[in-house]
């Protein structure tokens, strides 16, 4: 994950079944936290060490700079679709790793409209309420990923406290 206010390797894991996606995040003190690491290589170490199995070796980087410049004139500005779409989804994982899904907007139907367009590349059709709730949902999400606990390089241990990690993202 790579932004203006932070940066760092995150460990994301895949849901099972039902299951959703969601962000690793571990209990410290009243809150889950998320660790987070300079590099993929740590989150790698930390993560076997917990006794979390990589579905893939790839760790992806998920450029939330390019989502921050759209925000600052979404009007002026190209939609950056792919990385407002994964900002979005990572998010939405983020949310449920820590346990804050209360932090971003409630979705309904505009925003799964918005959502299936962004999908399809359709973007540029947004209406004005399809705009204004991506734009909620995306600046919430920063704010989140700006303000979230984060422990940062954790220690390993060897407790397991979760589920499959299947790639880091930075």
């Amino acid at each position: 994950m790579r932004g203006r206010g932070r940066s760092a390797v995150v460990l994301w894991i895949g849901g099972r079944g039902d299951d959703l996606d969601q962000v690793f995040a571990v209990p410290e003190t009243d809150r889950l936290h998320v660790p987070v690491f300079v590099t993929a290589r740590q989150a790698r170490v930390y993560a076997r060490r917990r006794g979390l199995e990589f579905a893939t070796s790839e760790a992806g980087t998920l450029d939330l700079c390019r989502v921050e410049h759209w925000l600052d004139d979404p009007a002026r500005r190209k939609i950056p679709a792919g990385a407002v779409l994964e900002a979005w989804n990572y998010f939405e994982d983020l949310a449920r790793g820590i346990d804050e899904v209360h932090q971003l907007p409630q979705q309904g139907a505009v925003q799964n409209s918005a959502y299936e367009k962004l999908i399809d590349g359709a973007c540029a059709t947004w209406t004005p309420d399809e705009q204004r709730a991506v734009l909620e949902l995306i600046r919430a999400g920063v704010e989140l990923w700006n303000a979230c606990p984060a422990i940062v390089n954790p220690r390993s241990g060897t407790v397991s406290d979760g589920g499959p990690a299947s790639e880091t993202r930075r």
